[in-house]
């Protein structure tokens, strides 16, 4: 048939993979279906069957030590932020937080059971890992950019991440 061209062929690689990926970014700049998507992957009753809630107690985290840090947040200008980056976090953060949570939501637990520790640990493994790609001097395939510098993107802030809550369960006990 002459006109059996598929939109791949019709378009090019290059050209069907820009276009997919506009198609998605449209997707997400309309608005991220944030509770449908914990309700499809049924994110609340993992963090109930995994008892993220009573860990968090048990560490010194409850309700009213986090109504007691509202005004320090509030000083600080996060909830300012926050307010002001709605979309952003919508579209940007969400989709990445509740899609990647029925995979973290069982590490997290497992860390919160074990303590600050284990997110000091989770902290130094992530510098460390960062530290070792820029040492080795590996490079990103088909990029030539460094591996350190490409992953420290990603590597870096989950590093101060998990050292900042490390350090506030850490105070919460005292």
């Amino acid at each position: 048939m002459p006109f059996d061209v598929t939109l791949t062929e019709f378009l090019g690689r290059q050209n069907f993979f820009v276009l997919t990926l506009w198609t998605l970014c449209f997707r997400l700049i309309l608005q991220y279906p944030v509770l449908s998507r914990v309700r499809e992957l049924g994110l609340l009753e993992k963090t109930a069957e995994l008892g993220v809630l009573s860990k968090l107690e048990k560490q010194g985290l409850t309700l009213e030590k986090a109504e007691e840090l509202l005004p320090l947040l509030e000083e600080l200008g996060l909830l300012s932020l926050v307010a002001n980056n709605q979309q952003l976090l919508i579209n940007g953060v969400a989709p990445v937080a509740i899609e990647g949570a029925p995979i973290l939501l069982p590490v997290v637990a497992g860390a919160l059971e074990v303590g600050p520790a284990a997110f000091y640990l989770a902290a130094a493994t992530f510098a460390g890992l960062d530290a070792y790609l820029f040492a080795s001097g590996a490079e990103v395939p088909f990029l030539g950019l460094s591996a350190g510098a490409v992953a420290g993107l990603l590597l870096i802030p989950l590093s101060l991440v998990s050292a900042v809550v490390g350090g506030a369960l850490g105070n919460l006990k005292k």
